[in-house]
């Protein structure tokens, strides 16, 4: 029955995209975020649904979209470029095989983040865009949200409907995720279209936000905890009331502490003493090992690189007995731990060249995005002032997701690059709009000389 209510609705959107023939970026969107296929128990499986939809979407925009004005930003060719490192990373990758598993993945997501910017023609579509990430990523959001109210959840032990625990369905990778979603879930409340803003849309708005905050304590990943902390600090700062919202804040956050299950805080309390946990020693230990890799092969080992590592540490930890608490001392011997950091797994993986290129691809749109702010800030009426909050929404959802990819292996996630490929919209959007804009008084009509005019 499941199977047959997903091929009904994506039938039903199939069609209605031949209608409007943006919808059918919206689905690809949709299946490489909920990817309905896991859900699927075996219908949507045998279906290639991701490549029906790309081609779908390319061929609508090749054959009937308005190509006027269309151009590659700096920041696409810079995809492209990244797109084709990996390609040769992957044809020389130590590990073939398994690098050729992973590349079948990457190389769409990038492909779409490359081909999605220019389809952002108009304010609507780039809206749809950012409303359509966040309704996909809320059928997730909104499913953990539930069951850590009612259940508190654990780390490893709260179920995101299905048990395979990849991509968005990954605790750390959908609290980063969810977080980083919420100052975009702001900007849709105040200044949506689609949906007009209402008490209605304004009370869902902030349920959403609240479950989006509830992730970081259902899966008890403390990425969620960290983007939670970065996030508050840069809407403080924001702010034009930081020394009333601050204090609330920390208030708020007290007041929780009693209402937050046992296992949560012991969890977080980890975060102070990395030797004291085995995960975040793990991390150290493979973060040194990569750099010591790259070192002796500049240019990366291609994907799952990682899968020769080995490496010894000392593991520190505290126990209780009898005899009073001491600290008990281990040496630990891993071999074949993933990065759990988008950093090292760029480097690991593309060497100095590809990490070279991935970081300037971020630095170039947080820049970008932050001139869009400065050009656009103070303005008012329907035209223009929705343009500096959302660059606001879109550059504090960035640096979330960027902090939070420190301790994730998301490097390759294609939800940061569909935020990507928004910003790069967005700007094109713009560019072209103050062109359009200077152009418009030079060829206006001159006036008729008054004895002419009958």
């Amino acid at each position: 029955m499941r199977d047959l209510f997903f091929i009904a609705f994506l039938g039903l959107f199939f069609l209605l995209g031949f209608r409007r023939p943006f919808l059918l970026i919206a689905i690809y969107a949709y299946i490489d975020i909920v990817s309905p296929q896991r859900l699927s128990y075996f219908l949507l499986n045998s279906i290639p649904i991701s490549a029906i939809a790309f081609l779908l979407a390319a061929g609508a925009w090749l054959l009937v979209d308005d190509k006027k004005d269309c151009r590659f930003s700096f920041r696409q060719v810079l995809l492209l470029i990244l797109l084709g490192w990996c390609a040769y990373t992957t044809a020389t990758a130590d590990f073939p095989v398994e690098a050729q598993q992973k590349w079948s993945w990457v190389w769409k997501a990038l492909i779409f983040a490359i081909f999605l910017p220019v389809t952002l023609r108009t304010k609507l579509r780039i809206e749809a865009l950012a409303l359509f990430m966040v309704l996909c990523a809320s059928t997730i959001i909104i499913n953990g949200g539930m069951k850590t109210a009612l259940s508190g959840g654990g780390y490893g032990v709260l179920n995101l409907m299905v048990d395979n625990n990849s991509g968005l369905y990954e605790g750390s990778i959908i609290s980063c995720v969810a977080i980083s979603l919420i100052p975009i879930i702001l900007w849709l409340s105040r200044h949506g279209t689609v949906f007009p803003p209402d008490w209605r849309v304004k009370g869902f708005a902030w349920a959403l936000c609240f479950a989006c905050l509830l992730m970081p304590i259902g899966t008890e990943a403390r990425t969620g905890l960290i983007c939670i902390v970065v996030l508050a600090g840069m809407m403080l700062m924001r702010s034009k009331r930081k020394f009333i919202y601050g204090p609330l804040m920390l208030a708020a956050a007290l007041a929780s502490i009693p209402f937050l299950p046992a296992s949560f805080t012991q969890r977080m309390s980890t975060i102070e003493n990395h030797q004291g946990d085995e995960s975040a020693a793990t991390r150290i230990a493979v973060w040194k090992w990569t750099l010591d890799y790259v070192k002796e092969h500049p240019g990366g080992g291609g994907f799952d690189n990682y899968l020769q590592n080995s490496f010894t540490y000392v593991s520190r930890s505290f126990v209780s007995d009898s005899g009073g608490s001491r600290i008990e001392t281990r040496i630990v011997t891993d071999r074949g731990r993933a990065y759990h950091s988008a950093y090292f797994e760029l480097l690991g993986e593309q060497g100095y060249f590809g990490f070279f290129i991935w970081a300037l691809i971020h630095i170039v749109t947080f820049l970008r995005t932050e001139m869009i702010r400065r050009t656009y800030r103070g303005r008012d009426g329907p035209d223009g002032a929705w343009i500096a909050p959302l660059a606001i929404a879109l550059q504090q959802g960035h640096v979330v997701y960027m902090i939070g990819s420190l301790f994730v292996g998301i490097a390759y996630q294609p939800f940061i690059f569909m935020m990507l490929a928004l910003q790069i919209g967005l700007d094109t959007y713009l560019t072209r709009k103050r062109r359009d804009e200077a152009r418009r008084p030079m060829i206006a009509p001159s006036p008729r000389p008054a004895g002419l005019a009958a």
